[in-house]
């Protein structure tokens, strides 16, 4: 990094790290309104994992998630004991199980999710002003563009 920055590098530096702390106060905001609030983090990413791409084993759970099959084992059975996740038997190996979400755990993410998405209507629509709102469209573009390879 140059030990020299120009004002443009100072400047865009300064919106960089305005932009993380924002996206993250955002994202704790969102957050609160969430339906599944009396889960820890590690359950609610293999909640997630298991809405985004179906149905997994214990061990496949594990790698996605980068832990020990033996946590993972914990936090499957909380989150069976929560009566989120329920398993079956796999049919293309009989030793292990395959688990996956309850109709309970389906129905909480959806609340949850529209929970979050009615916040942030009812928010952007009280705080910004009409031409604003109509200014939100090239923000998500451009965000979206950070996340490119």
């Amino acid at each position: 990094m140059n030990p020299h920055p120009d004002a443009d590098t100072t400047g865009m530096l300064e919106v960089a790290a305005e932009l993380r702390v924002l996206i993250g106060q955002l994202t704790r905001r969102l957050r609160e309104q969430s339906q599944v609030d009396n889960l820890t983090n590690a359950q609610k990413a293999v909640l997630i994992h298991l809405d985004r791409d179906g149905q997994a084993t214990l061990s496949a759970l594990a790698r996605a998630e980068g832990m020990r099959p033996q946590s993972m084992g914990a936090i499957i059975s909380a989150l069976s004991g929560a009566g989120l996740v329920e398993s079956g038997p796999d049919p293309a190996d009989g030793r292990q199980r395959i688990l996956s979400l309850t109709t309970e755990a389906r129905e909480s993410i959806s609340a949850s999710r529209a929970a979050k998405a009615d916040w942030l209507y009812r928010t952007i629509h009280s705080k910004l002003t009409p031409d604003e709102r109509k200014q939100l469209p090239g923000a998500i573009h451009l965000l979206k563009r950070l996340l490119e390879p």
